[in-house]
């Protein structure tokens, strides 16, 4: 079996890892021309970090990561809620570490260069289309100037290429409709003195915000840390001009502080931490309408390809590491690859969202759905995961769809 995976964030090179540690051949695309991760700092829980430490990276994590003691909650004014001890130090036989996103990607970059090597990752392809049939799936790949550079042929397609996935727009057309919350987070990090135990991460709410900070990696002095911060606020829906998501985009202290000053944290400042942060990225929280399904014949979808989580506490990349782990169970043990799409789908999908959810919005593309559930769909529109291509260049491969 070999998969074609789109995507080389933390979902994509996760699944590739434990596709190659289960012996199934793998390819991996990425439309960006490099590896390189947005550097800001999230958690991975301890059933995220099992996996990895599964898949032998306990020394790599150590080693860019440090392990959290424990997490406080408290009120604005710095007043202890709850307390209790994440990872190993608690119930969970794996500690929780705390890391920044670059970090942790360049970590599972190396760790797939060396393991696929680098002759199965290709960088700077974009996926513009897909076809499938029983023999399999091929996908039609371009450079950044629009021109056909790849067709790969595959048992499976994996979306694992995040929000502003190709896969899911392919598979679900219709799926495109988002609409702004009135919610934004601001991230950031900056060198600052040790609170707590030092390994200590502290959740605080405010009216209308919470404040989140803990520290990801040692700093330069023997009593700092490198640490991160996040403030989510509602703003409401007017101050919100974008009319679709996007990148990250910088963030304005002038807009942040007035959120900041809420809090009065007794052993961390963190108005002075965040004003002293030299990059402040911002994060306007989208929503949109949950698929009805990951999966239709040989492809499928997996991480914030295919559901976006909320930004609380890494959600997105311990899910995406969690949903991989699944996704190759199920192709390693399933006779065809369409059952292991299926069974993966039936154990992660959220329970009780089909029957919640009307199905129009996310019924896959009419090619797929007349390949896989047989020929009495009627077909009026022009099949969605079928582009309009540039002409081949002269030496293009015969696999051009065109």
């Amino acid at each position: 079996m070999r998969a074609l995976i789109v995507g080389c964030g933390i979902g994509g090179l996760t699944i590739a890892l434990m596709l190659r540690q289960r012996g199934i051949e793998c390819e991996l695309y990425d439309q960006a021309m490099d590896h390189a991760g947005p550097d800001v700092g999230i958690h991975l829980l301890p059933r995220a970090g099992r996996e990895l430490v599964q898949l032998g990276l306990l020394d790599q994590l150590d080693n860019e990561a440090l392990r959290i003691y424990e997490s406080v909650y408290a009120d604005a004014l710095g007043r202890e809620l709850r307390r209790k001890a994440p990872g190993a130090d608690a119930r969970f036989e794996y500690p929780q570490f705390s890391l920044s996103l670059g970090r942790l990607q360049k970590m599972l970059s190396t760790a797939a260069l060396a393991r696929l090597g680098s002759s199965r990752i290709y960088f700077g392809h974009q996926l513009k289309s897909f076809t499938q049939d029983e023999g399999g799936v091929r996908a039609y790949f371009f450079d950044e100037q629009g021109s056909y550079c790849r067709t790969a042929r595959g048992d499976i397609l994996i979306g694992a290429d995040g929000h502003h996935s190709s896969v899911r727009a392919l598979l679900f057309p219709h799926n495109t409709g988002r609409r702004f919350t009135g919610r934004v987070v601001w991230r950031g990090m900056h060198n600052w003195p040790m609170f707590l135990t030092g390994r200590s991460m502290f959740i605080a709410a405010a009216s209308a915000c919470k404040l989140q900070v803990y520290p990801i990696a040692k700093g330069p002095l023997q009593n700092q840390c490198l640490t991160n911060w996040s403030v989510l606020a509602d703003i409401g829906q007017a101050r919100e001009e974008r009319q679709e998501p996007g990148p990250a985009r910088h963030g304005c202290l002038d807009d942040i502080m007035p959120y900041a000053r809420r809090f009065s944290i007794p052993y961390c400042d963190t108005s002075a931490l965040i004003q002293a942060t030299r990059e402040v990225r911002e994060y306007p929280l989208y929503e949109r309408v949950p698929l009805l399904r990951w999966s239709c014949g040989r492809v499928t979808l997996v991480g914030d390809a295919a559901h976006s989580t909320y930004p609380a506490i890494s959600n997105g990349a311990s899910r995406a590491i969690l949903g991989a782990r699944c996704l190759a169970d199920k192709l390693a043990s399933a006779e065809h690859p369409r059952h292991a799409l299926l069974m993966y789908e039936d154990e992660c999908f959220p329970k009780g969202l089909r029957r919640s959810m009307a199905p129009a919005a996310d019924q896959p593309s009419s090619t797929n759905s007349r390949s896989w559930h047989g020929s009495q769909h009627s077909v009026t529109d022009k099949p969605s995961n079928v582009v309009s291509l540039p002409r081949p260049r002269s030496n293009a491969s015969e696999d051009h769809p065109l």
